[in-house]
């Protein structure tokens, strides 16, 4: 065994604690080596459990394999191996001394585009690959208009398997262009373009000795400086309810308190607050976090809201400031992506859930549906098949507090669902399709003038 495969010491919790953390997805078409890459990652970079490498070294042998096959380490499922793709979204979890990281590797089948969704729905940062040899295709155009629906901040495309293209700069300059340009067209506020070889550990980890040519971060380096703005702190505040503790005791005989963890923003002490969708108005008498009073709280915080009127307050129910309260609504126009096998048809009725919230709807009306090839709109479709992604309008049975998913990824989205058996049907984002192009600024076209080194 080298020595890139022993097990170094693990990060102590106070490490840990120092370190930001980076939740990111992957996403590329069948057999662009995404697995291969994610397994690269986790193998050069010293993730590896001894005895989850062994498992891989003894199947890649069973199989006449001279050296191991890093794709196993994400590919889990039997029929995965079997057929050599990505099926469902597999979750994993590292670190090293610099940040922790949460990857979503996600399918690649066109089949299975829909649980991408699942897994780039919270990611900072989504990473595309591309087959070097067969340059952006329509799968390619696809995850990264789902990158730009779910507002993702930082898109990251790997140009894979430079190793079969003589790791030709001018191959991975005109991959780089042409994504580059469709991804700014949808809004995609970074690009980063990076060639690697997930097999032969080309920039993944390592710098590459067989491409002098470019001069920015490998794969690992990226996403460990990679800006993480966890901005949800400074958005709009924002608690869905989830229970309602009244303990009753003789200890605690008035305690009323209202559970949930904190969505967006940041609650105090003394804040006037509005109960949406009634529109009742306290203020916060008190925060218990973990048992214990505190004055502030924010997000990703799981807290207790204590107010100081009596006031009806259910599950489902959002706390807002009252100075920054979202308007309520039952006309709810949105962008979605269909992920069921069933289609989605105007008339279809259906349960919509925001937070904690679950309602009646009916579809209304189906505008439109995206054609990726161009971006072109095809007008009222009519319905939404597995993988579609299309505009649509619904009509709830409640009123919803609804905030733009371009200012809340968390409040701004939500989900439909069949009522008979409670599948879920569509993902859905309120409000504009895809951000503003970002211009490109001065700074941005001298570097491209310098080459690919960013």
């Amino acid at each position: 065994m080298t020595s890139t495969t022993e097990p170094t010491e693990p990060l102590s919790v106070e490490q840990l604690s120092a370190t930001t953390l980076l939740r990111f997805a992957t996403a590329g078409s069948v057999d662009d080596g995404k697995s291969t890459l994610v397994g690269r990652l986790l193998h050069d970079s010293k993730s590896i459990l001894t005895d989850q490498l062994e498992a891989v070294q003894r199947v890649s042998a069973g199989r006449g394999q001279d050296t191991p096959d890093l794709a196993l380490l994400t590919d889990g499922l039997r029929a995965e191996r079997e057929q050599g793709i990505t099926i469902d979204v597999a979750y994993r979890y590292f670190a090293t001394a610099r940040r922790r990281f949460i990857l979503a590797d996600t399918p690649g089948h066109v089949q299975y585009t829909r649980n991408m969704v699942t897994g780039a729905s919270t990611a900072d940062l989504a990473v595309v690959l591309v087959d070097a040899r067969n340059g952006v295709i329509e799968q390619t155009r696809r995850h990264a208009a789902v990158a730009a629906l779910l507002r993702v901040p930082h898109v990251v495309l790997a140009v894979n398997k430079m190793d079969l293209v003589a790791y030709e700069e001018t191959v991975f300059a005109a991959i780089a262009e042409e994504f580059t340009a469709y991804a700014s067209e949808l809004g995609v506020p970074e690009i980063t373009a990076i060639p690697i070889s997930a097999l032969a550990g080309d920039n993944v980890v390592e710098p590459s000795a067989n491409m002098d040519w470019y001069g920015g971060p490998t794969v690992l380096e990226h996403l460990e400086t990679v800006p993480v703005s966890h901005d949800l702190a400074h958005c709009h505040a924002r608690l869905p309810v989830q229970y309602v503790i009244r303990p009753q005791t003789a200890e605690h005989p008035d305690y009323r308190g209202y559970a949930g963890q904190i969505a967006a923003g940041t609650f105090r002490v003394g804040e006037s607050v509005t109960v949406l969708p009634s529109g009742r108005t306290s203020k916060v008498a008190g925060i218990d976090l973990l048992g214990t009073p505190v004055d502030v709280a924010w997000t990703p915080q799981s807290v207790t809201l204590l107010l100081e009127d009596d006031i009806d307050i259910s599950r489902g129910d959002l706390l807002v400031p009252s100075k920054d309260a979202p308007p309520t609504t039952q006309d709810v126009e949105a962008t979605v992506c269909h992920v069921a096998d069933a289609p989605l048809t105007v008339g279809h009725r259906v349960l919509l859930k925001h937070g904690t919230r679950t309602v009646k709807a009916i579809v209304k009306d189906i505008p439109s549906r995206l054609t990726l090839d161009d971006l072109s709109l095809h007008p009222h479709p009519g319905r939404l098949v597995a993988n579609d992604i299309g505009r649509v309008k619904i009509r709830t049975a409640e009123p919803l507090p609804l905030d733009a998913y371009a200012d809340s990824r968390r409040t701004g989205a939500f989900i439909l669902i069949d009522p008979a058996d409670g599948t879920t049907l569509t993902a859905g984002m309120v409000g504009e399709s895809f951000a503003a192009p970002q211009p490109v600024s001065e700074d941005a076209a001298d570097a491209e003038d310098a080459g690919w080194d960013f």
